[in-house]
């Protein structure tokens, strides 16, 4: 029989390519035991009817099914900026909607998965409420001080990213976490649904290293700071999040333009059934237009923005 793996994502039709895109990278790493449950979260107004998700889910039949759940009330009118929806919050009552799993692992669609995720999934959770990737805030003098004068938080506890969770959903229901989450979803928090479950849930998240969710600040700092990643989480799991790690594109999305790992994504758009070959051209042919138009310091600034690990050039 299979290992059967939940994963929950929340989004709209605005990002149904993406997240096609993003499942399509999900199987085509899946174990061969490994059956993914997949569940999508989306609002009352959602249509996916025309959408490719039908001939995804037809495509990949024997490694996962895909199951619509409609949120209804919930979130209203909550609090919205740089362009993230209200389908955002929808993770923080995926116990509510989900009961038939104790435990589900949760990823955002800007996301591109270069392995299985069941060793995820079986990862013992005792009380705490989630296990996540803290956003290394002890390297980042401003994001302490956002945690101590806007949040009342303490950084030595870790500031977990939202984007990729592995949810403890018996835990959650069992101390009644989903309302003090629907509350603290009436303000209006710069990180929105990060800022909520690291207030709700301060202390009890099990860390994961940077494998789990390699933003692309994670990222800069495994190549930029490795010496001090390799000390803070061992050169072994450095290595792992750079060669087969969740790239999270929580910054510049690879399909609007340059960003880091652009090349991972832009790889498995082309495997997916989402490839439009007219798209492909015009976006770089676009981007190499401006490129040829920047000046040589522009130049040199936008390659910075795409570090290159040392390691490689080492034959």
């Amino acid at each position: 029989m299979s290992n059967i793996v939940p994963i929950l994502f929340t989004f709209d039709e605005s990002l149904v390519m993406p997240a096609v895109v993003c499942m399509t990278s999900l199987l085509e790493n899946a174990a061969s035991s490994t059956f993914y449950d997949i569940f999508v979260l989306h609002g009352s107004q959602c249509d996916f009817s025309q959408s490719p998700l039908a001939l995804f889910a037809q495509k990949y039949k024997e490694k996962c099914r895909i199951r619509f759940r409609k949120v209804v009330g919930e979130f209203v009118g909550g609090y919205e900026i740089r362009g993230i929806p209200e389908t955002a919050y929808y993770r923080l009552i995926a116990p509510e909607l989900i009961p038939e799993y104790d435990t589900i692992i949760y990823s955002d669609v800007d996301v591109i998965f270069r392995e299985d995720l069941l060793p995820y999934y079986r990862l013992h959770l005792g009380e705490n409420y989630f296990a996540g990737v803290d956003n290394c805030s002890k390297l980042r003098p401003d994001v302490r001080t956002y945690l101590k004068e806007k949040l009342g938080l303490d950084y030595r506890k870790g500031y977990y990213y939202s984007g990729n969770l592995v949810i403890n959903s018996r835990q959650l229901l069992k101390d009644r976490k989903l309302e003090q989450f629907r509350q603290l979803g009436k303000k209006a928090f710069h990180q929105q649904d990060m800022d909520i479950i690291n207030i709700a849930c301060n202390g009890r998240f099990l860390p994961l290293g940077p494998s789990f969710c390699l933003t692309n600040f994670l990222y800069e700092l495994s190549v930029t700071r490795r010496e001090d990643m390799d000390r803070i989480y061992g050169e072994t799991e450095i290595e792992h999040a750079l060669r087969s790690g969740i790239v999270h594109y929580n910054g510049m999305k690879p399909w609007k333009g340059m960003c880091l790992n652009m090349d991972v994504w832009w790889s498995y758009y082309r495997k997916s059934i989402c490839f439009d070959e007219e798209f492909a051209f015009g976006f770089w042919n676009r981007e190499r237009n401006l490129l040829k138009d920047m000046t040589l310091t522009k130049r040199i600034k936008q390659l910075l923005r795409y570090p290159i690990d040392k390691r490689l050039w080492r034959g």
